[in-house]
């Protein structure tokens, strides 16, 4: 099988011997991710380690056969942030924006906000579905089991089970938590299918456990490439050599230009389908990234802020100032090799004098132009990127590309002297919004 390509001579603005140094300072944390493949789930690097779990993936597809035995229509995926995203991305990625309206065999809502109106359209659809005496299944995310917005409206969709199902409702639910969390209790007492996340295995970092596992499975994505796809970058991310390492290059890169007071990482992807992808990398990189103190307690406020563009849309949108701006942004453009349509532009010699030269071409060969175009616009510019290209859009290389970039995060972590795996600030508005609602 091939593997992605990371391509960044010449283009990151970080020079061999700088990469030699930043390399040379990151040995001790590689070192310590070989080590934490011996290790299991002990460490705080425990999400490498989800990929060769196969008593959880063993358990995951049998939930899976389970709830499909159901013969279900539609699945609700309730979860905010990490018990979310990652499910969103490789789900897009592989399916398309346009899934719902395909007809697929399973319709899919994510409930990830407490937007009433939001909320209520999902509501009418699964009472839409319910009442057509279609089956519906519930899978409620959330590692810690006290996530405000997802408890919320895990308990709108379960009394409406309830209602609808009557006393067969738990067959229809399937909760996500850590085992000994207060829902994972809850599930307990009330006979629901539950799955565990392991106990080290961050929300952000947990993509290929049953937090994203059983609802991709679910819906039909192959999880064994999806696995073996993350399991071929791991290898190449946990070994000294520079070279073959891609994952602490990017790192490396990435610091590099941070040192040089490049603030903004622009993940610039040129594939519609892969937005969620940007938007998954956009809270993996801003929440682990982004901290007050670093590892010895000193107030630092460290942090590169992620942000999502879409070529070639967001060249109209934001292309101007990413080019004639501050010099702060680093991009990442990621793209896609073998694209799974061959659309052509017709022959309408009247539209030449509007546009010439793209009568009777692929939109794919223009499409690559532009691109071309964007990288000698950069380049003139001495705007730092790098390009990661897919071979194409398969489970297979969709694993490669999210376990390639976690792997990164934790090295540029270390590299930031910050802590990658905890989020302190976010729990700030949650402990907020509790003393809130006790007084309203």
């Amino acid at each position: 099988m091939k593997t992605i390509k990371f391509q960044y001579e010449q283009t990151s603005l970080i020079s061999d011997h700088e990469l030699t140094e930043i390399g040379a300072t990151l040995r001790p944390e590689i070192e310590r991710l070989q080590e934490a493949r011996t290790q299991g789930y002990a460490t705080d690097y425990a999400s490498i380690n989800v990929v060769d779990d196969a008593a959880m993936h063993k358990q995951i597809k049998k939930a899976v056969q389970e709830k499909l035995a159901l013969q279900p229509t539609v699945l609700v995926v309730v979860g905010i942030g990490g018990s979310h995203l990652g499910t969103a991305a490789v789900h897009e990625a592989l399916f398309g924006k346009f899934y719902n309206e395909q007809n697929p065999s399973i319709k899919v809502y994510f409930a990830d906000t407490v937007d009433t109106d939001y909320i209520y359209d999902i509501i009418l659809l699964v009472e839409q579905a319910i009442e057509k005496e279609q089956h519906v299944i519930i899978n409620v995310i959330s590692k810690s089991g006290t996530t405000t917005e997802t408890i919320a409206n895990f308990e709108l969709f379960l009394y409406l089970l309830q209602h609808y199902r009557g006393i067969d409702y738990h067959q229809y639910v399937v909760v996500t938590t850590d085992e000994n969390s207060p829902l994972w209790y809850l599930a307990e007492e009330k006979k629901l299918t539950r799955l565990a996340v392991p106990k080290k295995v961050g929300g952000r970092y947990s993509v290929f456990s049953a937090v994203s596992l059983f609802p991709l499975a679910l819906l039909g994505v192959d999880i064994d490439q999806l696995l073996a796809g993350a399991r071929a970058v791991v290898a190449g991310a946990i070994t000294p050599a520079m070279v073959t390492n891609m994952s602490a290059v990017s790192a490396a890169i990435l610091y590099g230009n941070y040192k040089k007071n490049i603030t903004i990482h622009d993940t610039f992807l040129f594939s519609v389908d892969l937005e969620n992808v940007g938007k998954w990398y956009r809270q993996l990189l801003g929440e682990s990234i982004g901290k007050e103190h670093n590892r010895w307690g000193e107030k630092v406020n460290s942090g590169i802020t992620p942000t999502v563009s879409i070529g070639s849309t967001d060249l109209h949108s934001v292309g101007q100032l990413y080019l004639g701006g501050p010099y702060d942004k680093f991009t990442s453009f990621i793209t896609v090799q073998q694209s799974k349509s061959n659309i052509v532009v017709p022959h309408l010699h009247e539209f030449e004098q509007l546009v010439a030269h793209i009568q009777g071409k692929r939109l794919s060969l223009i499409m690559d132009a532009i691109l071309q175009g964007v990288y000698r616009a950069y380049k003139k510019n001495k705007r730092p990127f790098v390009s990661i290209v897919l071979p194409e859009k398969s489970a297979y290389y969709i694993g490669q590309l999210l376990q390639f970039k976690m792997i990164e995060t934790i090295y540029l972590g270390y590299l930031l002297a910050i802590n990658p795996f905890d989020q302190p600030q976010v729990e700030l508005y949650k402990k907020e919004t509790r003393e809130i609602l006790a007084h309203e």
